[in-house]
């Protein structure tokens, strides 16, 4: 099976599982972009993924660990081949690279992106402190859109330990477009945009109390 067919196969799959809702409270664009969510689960890149218009998906590409998806061929097929992933060096001594030089090289191209600035999956309630990449991203090219996504239900369909799925209602939120201000510093962006993030879940929580599909 082709990458492409592969591709179809897990968007329709994750659509059956989760229903992977889109909210949108912008208007869908093929120009750069960053898409950047709260991160509790392995399966948020794809769900923000599939939660986009077809159209949009061959432009719009996750970053992600390689220390995780470099660990068989299975997962680096997956991350390569079908979503066109950008893999970056979470180990600052195994890095040959500034990850920001390779984000900015890539939305050069002009490809999207979907990144978690959290940095690491969030066991728990809320969300972590930004890293400063996404500042330092910005910074870099002042003219990308910043998106937040907020993921709701994706971490209770498939637990932490558990082998099987839970059938229930996910939705991806997506926010409006925010830019870079002239003289902002890092503390007032990363806040500005962590605060838009987590102001989409008040949103997420009165659209969709439950969260338990029908």
């Amino acid at each position: 099976m082709c990458a492409q067919a592969v591709a179809r196969v897990l968007s329709a799959a994750i659509r059956v599982l989760t229903g992977a809702r889109a909210i949108w409270h912008c208007t869908p664009a093929a120009h750069g972009r960053v898409y950047y969510g709260n991160h509790a689960s392995h399966g948020d890149f794809v769900l923000i993924w599939s939660a986009l218009p077809p159209a949009l998906r061959a432009t719009v590409r996750p970053v992600a660990g390689a220390d995780y998806w470099n660990r068989d061929a299975l997962r680096r097929y997956l991350i390569g081949a079908v979503f066109n992933g950008v893999l970056i060096e979470r180990d600052p001594a195994q890095r040959s690279e500034n990850p920001v030089d390779v984000l900015s090289a890539v939305v050069d191209t002009g490809a999207s992106l979907i990144l978690f600035p959290e940095g690491t999956r969030n066991q728990g309630d809320g969300v972590l402190p930004f890293k400063s990449g996404l500042f330092h991203l910005a910074r870099q090219r002042p003219e990308l859109e910043f998106v937040p996504v907020w993921i709701d239900n994706l971490a209770r369909v498939m637990p932490k330990g558990k082998l099987l799925p839970l059938p229930l209602l996910c939705t991806a939120t997506f926010g409006a477009p925010l830019r870079l201000q002239p003289e902002e510093d890092k503390t007032a962006f990363l806040a500005r945009a962590r605060d838009a993030l987590i102001a989409l879940s008040a949103d997420a929580a009165a659209i969709e109390p439950s969260g338990d599909k029908p």
